[in-house]
């Protein structure tokens, strides 16, 4: 067939596939040929939801109004309930009629935020190491990226020293996620109330991502506790973590009216509404009590166990106040690259785990291993590789 002369838009030139797009298909053939791969990698919660919120999706989705298109804004009740959850775990206040945006996941909530605020050109202040997604979109909007350091002697802080120095007259937004992905660090009031004020001093939209505050941590924190923290904040969550939820695509996120006001303007131009059975398992789930987070934690703490005995053997260096849903660590000295050290774990103990070049030049000496695996596939995983190293 003859190629036409057709060509893409330029904003797709300016990024790549994800990482995690292409490297699914090297283990999806790695696993047609035989190979069995164990996936250490990606941090999608193997376990259901709460039974009884699955049963209230099945009760709905038989009912004969369930179908139709739902509000761009999503059910009051939901946002009642996302409201309710604020206030009872983080002790935010918020309305939920004005100040509450239903998400079809928050990976949605970074896009539409950025085409809410971001013109082309305008600076956008990144960390490094830090969620890709941050990046590929800013990129996709023709924004200019401030790649700010996360340090490993500052507790994978910022430098708020450092941050000072770049041209801040030109930075719009500042992209924060704490608790942090990919290098557990925890969240604190402290840490949030300078995130607040360094962004007032200097006028930038602050936006943390907050998925991991529940996850191998008892004091989930919201940056939104800050006082004043509405007037220059978003805060991003989702029930893919905290309620075994990815799949559902179940985020939200909270500001100040006005700022819900514009990121609408983009979302309901883009999507029209979530299906009314899973708001209504949503509304459910946002209703769980300390016990189902107690026995998800209690999970996650028999596996965090396993991927610790997994670096150690790997000889790799890390943190055991971590946070969240993954391990990172340090690789020896000696390692090449993360990316050619998690290859010869793939190809030689048929174990894939995430290098942490992806995240950033920060990333470039680590790896990070998911906790979204039985004890008993970690297990395996850590035999496969004392194996490959005798």
């Amino acid at each position: 067939m003859k190629a036409n002369n057709i060509i893409p838009a330029n904003r797709v030139t300016s990024v790549k596939e994800y990482y995690f797009s292409r490297k699914l298909k090297e283990v999806a053939k790695l696993n047609s040929e035989g190979k069995d791969i164990i996936s250490l990698g990606v941090g999608g919660p193997d376990r259901p939801p709460y039974d009884s919120v699955i049963q209230t999706l099945c009760d709905e989705v038989i009912k004969s109004d369930a179908h139709s298109y739902q509000s761009y804004v999503g059910l009051p009740a939901l946002r009642k309930a996302y409201s309710e959850w604020y206030k009872n775990w983080y002790g935010v206040s918020l309305n939920p009629d004005n100040e509450i945006l239903p998400l079809i996941g928050s990976k949605e909530g970074i896009l539409h935020i950025s085409m809410a605020f971001l013109n082309e050109g305008d600076g956008v202040l990144v960390p490094n190491p830090g969620y890709p997604t941050y990046t590929s979109v800013s990129k996709l909007l023709g924004a200019e990226i401030f790649s700010y350091n996360l340090k490993e002697e500052l507790g994978w802080y910022p430098d708020f020293d450092e941050l000072e120095e770049l041209p801040l007259e030109k930075v719009k937004l500042m992209w924060v996620n704490f608790p942090n992905m990919p290098t557990g660090a925890k969240a604190s009031k402290e840490l949030f109330e300078k995130i607040i004020a360094f962004g007032k001093k200097h006028n930038i939209l602050i936006i943390n991502d907050n998925p991991y505050s529940f996850i191998l941590n008892d004091n989930p924190i919201s940056i939104l506790s800050v006082e004043g923290a509405k007037d220059i904040a978003i805060e991003l969550n989702s029930l893919s973590k905290s309620h075994n939820m990815a799949g559902w695509r179940m985020g939200m996120l909270a500001s100040n009216p006005q700022f819900v006001e514009w990121i609408l303007k983009v979302k309901s131009n883009i999507d029209s509404g979530q299906f009314k059975p899973m708001m209504m398992a949503a509304i459910h789930a946002l209703s769980c009590e300390k016990e189902w987070y107690l026995e998800l934690n209690k999970v996650y703490r028999e596996r965090r166990k396993v991927a610790e005995k997994i670096m150690s053997e790997l000889n790799c260096e890390f943190d055991a106040t971590q946070q969240g849903l993954f391990l990172w660590g340090k690789i020896p000295a000696d390692a090449e690259s993360s990316e050619k050290f998690a290859d010869n774990i793939l190809y030689n103990a048929s174990v894939f785990i995430t290098p942490g070049f992806i995240f950033g030049s920060n990333g470039e000496r680590f790896i990070r291993i998911s906790l979204c695996a039985t004890v008993e596939k970690m297990e395996e995983a850590l035999l496969r590789i004392k194996k490959m190293k005798q």
